[in-house]
Formats: structure tokens, sequence, C-alpha cells
């Protein structure tokens, strides 16, 4: 009888021992084009592949004979606790990879008491992902054409029981992602936005040739007019911390700052919108330099081990966001999938911290750190897992 991912009869079936083995399980279950969808980034993926190999230009100095019989994960994000400094970063449409979607993936983040940020373009409604969670949760926002769009999903969010506002700042359009234009890529029947109305549905899932219906869709209703100065309108629709995502210089980050915004996410989206984009890792540290504490700052993109965690960490994120992990995850075991990805990376954090001296998280720091040349970069990873 099978359990849970990793409790299960080895002689029934073998668990992928890290994150990144699901990336071959989902890519082996998925249709070719949900992969690349998911898998891909945007121009030639420079930014893509450079958000996973900032991690590899960094090496560890370990300190010895310290007390790392116990080893302290726990923290809070925005004044409430989280078991671990981990958390799941938006993204949309879970149903593309498995029938349970948004709430399968908030129910295993809230086993491990994990934060899970819900996407606007979710494919279960804010509230149906709401009830199932048992864990920290913020939702994430797109400012549209619409005003009056936007100012539902706060007040759905803040009705709902969401403790923050993710403004996901790097998409006043969307960048050309030339595997979606390749397969036509559309959502499948099944699949829908569902925090949505059909007018605002509408075109999503007619495929076409060498276009992306999310793309058509974005061009539609994405305001790119939004600026600055809306942050004051956005403000006065609820108490809720607002969260900027998809920061990288330290410019914008003092800017978010001195407006009040509660928190940063230093993002290049996965790696999907500006290609040549500095890595998120790599901007990091001037994003950390320029906020005072009290603004928090997070980190996703190609995060794949506790290591990588341990890195982010000791560069000043307060916690780590993980992406396409969560959804391999999913694809490949559904809740208990995502539930062994973060269960693996906290395991694996906790074993960096022990092995680095490190036993608690206010104990990482810069000096953890040695900055080494980087490694090749081989080509052909890229069709085998994405930043």
């Amino acid at each position: 009888m099978t359990g849970r991912a990793g409790h299960a009869d080895r002689g029934e079936r073998e668990v992928p021992p890290s994150p990144r083995e699901y990336a071959a399980v989902a890519r082996a279950k998925l249709d070719r084009a949900v992969w690349d969808y998911i898998a891909g980034g945007s121009g030639d993926e420079v930014t893509l592949r450079e958000d996973r190999a900032a991690y590899d230009r960094y090496r560890l100095r370990p300190r010895v004979l310290v007390d790392v019989s116990h080893c302290e994960l726990s923290t809070t994000l925005l004044g409430r606790p989280v078991a671990l400094p981990v958390g799941i970063a938006p993204m949309a449409y879970h149903r593309l990879v498995h029938a349970d979607g948004e709430t399968a993936t908030v129910r295993a983040a809230g086993a491990v008491g994990a934060l899970t940020i819900t996407s606007t373009f979710a494919s279960k409604t804010l509230e149906e992902t709401a009830r199932a969670a048992t864990g920290p949760l913020w939702l994430q926002v797109y400012v549209f054409h619409d005003r009056k769009v936007t100012e539902s999903l706060v007040r759905r969010a803040e009705a709902a029981g969401y403790r923050a506002l993710v403004i996901t700042v790097d998409t006043p359009r969307m960048a050309r992602r030339e595997r979606d234009l390749r397969n036509g890529f559309g959502l499948p029947p099944h699949v829908r936005p569902a925090n949505f109305d059909d007018g605002h549905r509408a075109g999503l899932h007619r495929a076409r040739a060498g276009g992306s219906t999310l793309a058509d869709h974005a061009e539609r209703h994405h305001d790119a007019a939004f600026t600055w100065e809306d942050l004051a309108w956005l403000r006065s629709l609820t108490s809720l911390p607002l969260v900027l995502k998809g920061v990288l210089t330290a410019q914008d980050a003092r800017r978010a700052a001195e407006l009040g915004v509660a928190g940063l996410v230093v993002s290049t989206h996965g790696g999907r919108q500006l290609d040549g984009a500095i890595p998120a890792l790599d901007a990091l540290p001037e994003v950390v330099e320029a906020v005072p504490d009290e603004c928090e700052v997070l980190v996703d993109g190609g995060i794949r081990r506790g290591t990588d965690v341990l890195k982010a960490l000791a560069l000043g994120a307060r916690a780590v966001l993980v992406g396409r992990p969560v959804l391999w995850g999913l694809a490949a075991d559904g809740a208990d999938g995502v539930e062994r990805v973060l269960d693996t990376l906290r395991a694996e954090l906790a074993e960096a911290m022990a092995l680095t001296g490190r036993p608690r998280l206010d104990t990482i720091a810069r000096d953890l750190l040695h900055r080494s040349a980087p490694f090749p970069y081989h080509p052909a990873s890229n069709d085998k897992e994405m930043a």
C-alpha cells in the first residue's frame, strides 16, 4: 500500500531522493507544451540559466567545534511564525500538472509550516485555497487596466484571511517566451483562471500557431501605466502589508522602503521576463543593503538544495521562495510530492547549518561564503531542469 511520498513500500515505488529528480518524473508525465511552459524562460534563456548558476559561484566556509546538536530553522515573516525560511513562490495554474491544483500545494505547505504565496492566476479560487490552508498564506496580485478587478481581488483576499499582498512589478508586459510561441500555448479546457469571470478569461483557451494566449491576455489586461504613485491607491484599499515582487536594484528597493512597503522579493520572474537581467542572487546584496531591517527581503529563482537556501540567507535574505521544484513534486505525486520537496529542503538546510557550524538562522552571515570562479555551463541541462 502506498503512503505519502517517502513512505511507500520501496518494492512498489521508488521515491526520487531529491527535488531535482522530480523534474524527470514530471517531464515524463506532462505534455510537451505544458512542460515547456513551466520549464522555459524568455529570449535566449540567459537569465534563466544564470539564476541557477549564481548559486554555484559561491563556496561555503565551515566553522568547526560548534555545538550543532540542535539547529533551529523557525523564523517569522511579516511578524508571523513559519517553521522554516522556505516558502512557495506564486505560480499560475497548478491544475496544469495535477487535478487538485493549488489546494494540494497549500495543504503540503501547511503540513511543514511553510508560507504559500498564491497566484492571481490560480486554477482554484483564492477562497478554495484559503479553506485548504493551515499555514501562512499571501496573495500575489497584478494590477489590471480595469482597476475594479484588482480592487475585487484585494477585498476578497482580505475577507478570506490572506495575510499580505504581493504585487508583481516586473510584468508591465509579458516578455517573449519562445517555447510558448513555438507551441502556440493555450490553456487546456480543464484549466481556467478561477479568480476571474468569463469576460476576463476570454481567449485563454484558444491556442494559435506562433502565439501564446497568455501573452495575448497580458497585453489586453495588464496595466503598463502602473507606477510608484499608484501604490498609494493600493494602500487605500487594504490594511494588509504590501510586498513588491520583481525588485532587482538598490534604487527601487530604497524607494519602496521609503513608501512604507513591508517587504520585497528579489526576483527575475524565474527568468521569464527581461532576458539578460542580473541573476536574483547577485542582486540580493544591494537590495538588502538599501533597505532598513523592518523591510523584509526574500529571494526566488534557482533554488534546488538546502545549501542554496543557506547561501541566500548568508547574503541577507529573510527567506527564499521555491517555484518549479514545487510543480515537479505536484506533478509527480500531488500534495505528497510537494511535501517531500519541502521536507527535503528543510532537512538539507538543517544539515548544511550543522556542517558549517551555524546552528541558528541569526548566525548565518556573509563570512560563511567564498565567491569562486563560475563553473562552465552545459546548455543540455536546460531541458532537464529550469530555475
